[in-house]
């Protein structure tokens, strides 16, 4: 220790009292190896006190300064008064009080970084692991409810659904040419850009897509990309992501979804861009429809360049077109709208 070691020399007398009614003694006080030596003035040790254990009795209450070696109740005493001494024992139990564990401090760091802990769970973990559990565990029926108050809401931008029953009998009849072919197909005149879907998995398409263009294989392709992003993010997670933690809760414990919840999802939907789904997924589904996927990536993008993935490992149709739709199905579905 660099304080015990500086006063290995220093000596000054003391008055030294063995306990009880002992008669106080003229001592000699040194520093030991570990310990505050008491001797004679023959310099005959007449007591060792370990340093860890020395207590001073008047702390900050002038000279002399007294010590005890074992605390408030110890009957044996040493009295001090020469200010370097009383100095030099000072600052030897200061760095001797500093080396010691501080339990309730280290007690406080720890419950203070469990706290943090704590927090940090709360606010970062917590809510995303209780939207996924959430997620995983709504029934299809709540999501299918979900799905129609959702519609609902955007209904009132977009306008009534498009159901001129033939239009839909030939959309049916597409759709059920293609992966997941009971996944349901809700055609609007307005609302989306290009197409979404809701929690429910329900795809959305904006009028254009089936009016638009030439080829049935293209609205396969808006159909088929929809679904890859489906696939990629469960719809009812997409939705609890946008809501409140306490609008989750409510889903979990009561099956009710606050409107304001829906009501803000439904306008992120319909105006927000799209993101391009993973090529490969997609690929994969192209490939298990049967059709090309080169008509669709050029109706995305007419340059090619941000649908070259598409273009390059394009499966080829493996199917003949009128295997897919016939021609009176497209015409009919390309008036699922009306005038």
């Amino acid at each position: 220790m660099t304080a015990l070691q500086e006063y290995q020399r220093l000596e000054s007398p003391g008055i030294w009292r063995p306990g009880g009614d002992a008669q106080r003694r003229d001592v000699i006080v040194s520093f030991g190896e570990a310990s505050l030596v008491i001797s004679d003035n023959n310099d005959v040790a007449l007591a060792h006190w370990s340093l860890a254990a020395l207590v001073r009795r008047n702390p900050g209450k002038g000279h002399p300064a007294i010590y005890t070696p074992e605390g408030e109740d110890a009957d044996e005493e040493l009295e001090i008064e020469d200010p370097e001494m009383v100095e030099a024992i000072t600052r030897v139990l200061t760095a001797i009080e500093k080396s010691r564990p501080h339990h309730g401090r280290l007690r406080g760091l720890l419950m203070a970084g469990g706290v943090a802990a704590v927090v940090g769970l709360a606010v970062f973990w917590l809510p995303n692991a209780l939207r996924q559990h959430t997620a995983r565990v709504v029934p299809d029926p709540v999501r299918t409810e979900l799905g129609d108050r959702m519609l609902a809401q955007i209904g009132r931008v977009s306008g009534s659904a498009c159901r001129v029953p033939q239009g839909m009998a030939a959309l049916r009849r597409l759709t059920a040419k293609l992966p997941g072919g009971s996944r349901d197909i809700t055609v609007l005149p307005a609302g989306v850009t290009v197409s979404a879907h809701l929690p429910d998995g329900r795809i959305l398409l904006n009028r254009a897509v089936v009016e638009d263009y030439e080829e049935p294989e293209i609205v396969a392709g808006f159909i088929l990309a929809e679904q890859a992003r489906a696939n990629t993010r469960d719809p009812m997670l997409a939705l609890l992501s946008q809501s409140s933690i306490w609008a989750t809760l409510r889903l979990l414990t009561t099956g009710e979804m606050p409107e304001d919840s829906l009501s803000q999802y439904a306008e992120i939907l319909v105006s927000a861009p799209m993101e391009s789904p993973p090529a490969d997924a997609l690929l994969t589904l192209f490939t298990q429809a049967g059709i090309a996927a080169s008509p669709y990536a050029f109706a995305v993008d007419p340059s090619g360049e941000t649908v070259l993935d598409l273009i390059e490992a394009d499966p080829g149709a493996t199917k003949d077109a009128t295997a897919l739709i016939s021609d009176g199905d497209w015409i009919t579905l390309q008036g699922i709208c009306g005038e």
